[in-house]
């Protein structure tokens, strides 16, 4: 992992404990608010947007961290090569996709930047910004991880399972 691989995932990190803190805030406000008889308007629209940004920074922290959920276990029952060509045909299935989410990404902030949300003075645009954040370090990740599949090709995908403690003492 290269140093600025590193300072991203750090600060995705930070930024993703901001969005949550601000989240629960603006949401606990919304609450209190209501049960006072007073309620800000705002809060619910404020929570929208700031839920969509802490998805896609779970999104996109769960990419760099490999941690979305496969299922391999066909996956697993082939021979090294055929395992590597399925990941290689699976990493640029997600660069593909990252760099669709991209282009519908940038049409839908341009479409919608010139309208206002109705209790901020925000534009609908911002909405869809962190999808285009998510959509590059998709297709990112999903390169570098090809690559590095491709570098590694004769070397088996996964360390030799450990013996169970049976086998082990017989």
């Amino acid at each position: 992992m290269t140093r600025w691989s590193r300072v991203f995932d750090r600060l995705t990190e930070v930024i993703a404990a901001i969005l949550i803190v601000a989240l629960l805030v603006v949401v606990t406000l919304g609450i209190v608010t209501r049960a006072l008889g007073e309620p800000l308007i705002w809060t619910d629209e404020v929570s929208r947007f700031l839920m969509l940004w802490v998805a896609v920074a779970g999104w996109i922290l769960a990419s760099r961290r490999r941690a979305h959920i496969r299922i391999r276990f066909f996956h697993n029952l082939l021979p090294q090569h055929g395992w590597r060509a399925a990941e290689s045909v699976m990493q640029s299935a997600m660069v593909v996709f990252g760099l669709l989410v991209s282009w519908y990404s940038v049409h839908l902030i341009q479409a919608n930047y010139d309208l206002e949300a109705t209790t901020v003075p925000l534009s609908m645009g911002l909405l869809y910004v962190p999808m285009l954040v998510a959509g590059v370090v998709t297709a990112l990740q999903g390169l570098a991880e090809l690559i590095d599949n491709v570098r590694n090709w004769n070397d088996p995908p996964f360390q030799p399972i450990a013996p169970t403690l049976q086998e082990a003492a017989e």
